[in-house]
């Protein structure tokens, strides 16, 4: 069972290592099989912008709901068209399966952001971004 997980925790952080190509970190922080909806599992995801830092447009998989919450600093974020929003310390967002988050961004070009995307999806789901061409 741990070489399990343990399998699937290396999958799933290659992948998380692209997710954001101008931001200073991106981990899979956590990773686990939800008991209780087979087939679906709990993955989190810590995402660090340095000052002015930005990923570029994505998509998640269509089995994904999103829940992120800025840790630190100041988040612009835009999904589907709609407004550009400021999320600060504390304050969250959701993602749902099929969105377009065409802004993700430090808002600040002198301190550092952090979020946590938390992501409830497909188990077998290894590739939790795609970026927009």
């Amino acid at each position: 069972m741990i070489s399990k997980l343990l399998c699937a925790a290396l999958a799933a952080a290659s992948v998380t290592a692209a997710m954001a190509k101008d931001a200073d970190s991106v981990k899979l922080v956590y990773d686990h099989a939800l008991p209780n909806v087979p087939g679906k599992s709990l993955k989190a995801v810590l995402v660090e912008y340095g000052p002015g830092g930005t990923s570029p447009a994505h998509t998640h998989p269509s089995s994904a709901f999103i829940y992120a919450t800025v840790l630190e600093g100041t988040i612009r974020s835009q999904v589907n068209g709609g407004p550009v929003k400021t999320y600060r310390a504390g304050e969250s967002f959701s993602e749902f399966p099929g969105d377009h988050h065409a802004v993700s961004e430090n808002a600040s070009k002198t301190e550092r952001a952090r979020l946590l995307a938390v992501f409830v999806v497909d188990t077998n789901e290894t590739n939790l971004t795609t970026y927009a061409k």
